[in-house]
């Protein structure tokens, strides 16, 4: 595996890291900002909002400019609005840094995620995925917990400029660590990317990543009140599982990215019936501390963590572009915001149980968007996924050949 893959995954985990450090430090921030609880909680919808809206125009933007250097750009960008977001002085302030932080953000993965399709082989682009969404799963694992620490230890403004240290490491590593290539594969310009999204069944493609996404998010939003509420554990207990459920999903990421390039489908088909029966089961048996524990495990394995064979599948129905992968993190970033909105909705109306069904269901309705792909690879005249992986390649005879999975 290139080490620039590696170091892709430290830039990922700053990005991470900056995403979900509000979460941890609400009531310090809160505090210092003059402002309530809920306008805090708002600055995390901010950033989701941002990445979903504003990473694809960002994206497009620097689609003249190598990956590396389109990185480094990004990085400045992402530092300027930690650096920004640590010296606040008011709320107005701390919104306009975390919009900033947040395109650029989801820009650097898009950008970040066509550049380990380009460095990699085909036939193991899912496992190089895999290694740089180790990034995520990290900052979910070790990032949100180490920030909180800082912010609380030292001040939440701490916290920012620790996040910011970390991106200055990482554009160093990314400038050091990652060659110097000409324009992504598939970025043959503005039309030829934006051409591919008259793929109808690209759309399809893409709503699956944010039904997956969604259903995980629906429950992970509120695993605190869960656990604590419905299941019965103490609130010293729950980042302790919280801490475990991270485990999990970074197990999770990598055997999925072991099997992402010749099992897309299949990985995703079994991913999504797994998920639907944990979050089945949690919904059944969140009386029970010990099954209620399995299941949350049971949904960090198999979550997010699909996350590889959704960049694959989504690459080989479009391209391995930039703009494609960046709009491939603004449908995962809307399952995000789907997910836990409507599930706060459900809670209001069911109670806590709520958003663990609606985490079923959605992640019934994301089979259901694999199903056609499935029966289609296990026709005799279905084309094997190492074919598709050719055409990936940029072998035209392939492509011609090839069904897009």
């Amino acid at each position: 595996m290139p080490r620039a893959v590696y170091v892709l995954a430290l830039g990922i985990f700053a990005m991470v890291t900056s995403e979900f450090v509000v979460a941890g430090l609400m009531p310090q921030m809160a505090d210092g900002l003059n402002a309530t609880i809920p306008q805090i909680g708002y600055l995390i919808t901010a950033f989701a909002v941002a990445m979903a809206a504003g990473g694809p125009f960002l994206t497009v933007a620097l689609m003249k400019l190598s990956p590396r250097t389109a990185l480094m750009v990004l990085f400045v960008i992402f530092l300027a609005g930690n650096a920004l977001a640590a010296t606040a002085s008011g709320y107005s302030t701390m919104m306009a840094a975390r919009i900033i932080t947040g395109i650029a953000s989801q820009a650097f993965f898009g950008v970040g995620i066509s550049m380990c399709a380009q460095i990699t082989r085909p036939e193991v682009r899912g496992r190089a995925i895999a290694v740089a969404m180790n990034g995520l799963m990290l900052g979910t694992l070790l990032g949100l917990p180490i920030s909180t620490l800082v912010g609380e230890r030292f001040g939440w403004r701490a916290a920012f400029w620790a996040i910011a240290a970390i991106t200055v490491i990482a554009a160093v590593a990314t400038w050091f660590g990652v060659p110097r290539i000409e324009r992504a594969e598939g970025g043959g310009g503005f039309r030829q990317e934006i051409g591919v999204f008259r793929k109808p069944k690209l759309w399809l493609v893409l709503s699956t990543s944010t039904l997956i996404i969604g259903a995980t998010f629906s429950a992970f939003s509120y695993f605190n009140p869960i656990l604590t509420d419905l299941v019965g554990f103490s609130t010293g207990t729950v980042p302790l599982l919280l801490i475990a459920y991270g485990a999990a999903t970074v197990v999770g990421n990598n055997i999925v990215g072991r099997f992402a390039d010749r099992y897309t489908v299949p990985v995703l088909a079994v991913g999504l019936v797994l998920n639907t029966v944990f979050l089945t089961g949690f919904a059944l048996l969140a009386d029970l501390p010990a099954p209620a524990v399995i299941c949350m495990m049971g949904i960090g394995l198999v979550g997010v963590t699909m996350n590889p064979a959704m960049a694959t599948r989504v690459q080989r129905t479009g391209n391995a572009g930039p703009l494609v992968n960046t709009v491939h993190s603004s449908f995962i970033t809307l399952g995000i915001i789907l997910g836990s909105s409507i599930g706060a909705v459900a809670i209001d109306t069911w109670g806590l149980r709520a958003p663990l069904w609606l985490g079923a269901v959605m992640a019934l309705a994301g089979l259901a968007t694999v199903l056609p792909d499935l029966v289609r690879r296990s026709t005799p005249t279905a084309v094997p996924e190492s074919a598709e992986a050719a055409a990936l390649a940029g072998d035209s005879t392939s492509a011609r050949q090839a069904e897009q999975v």
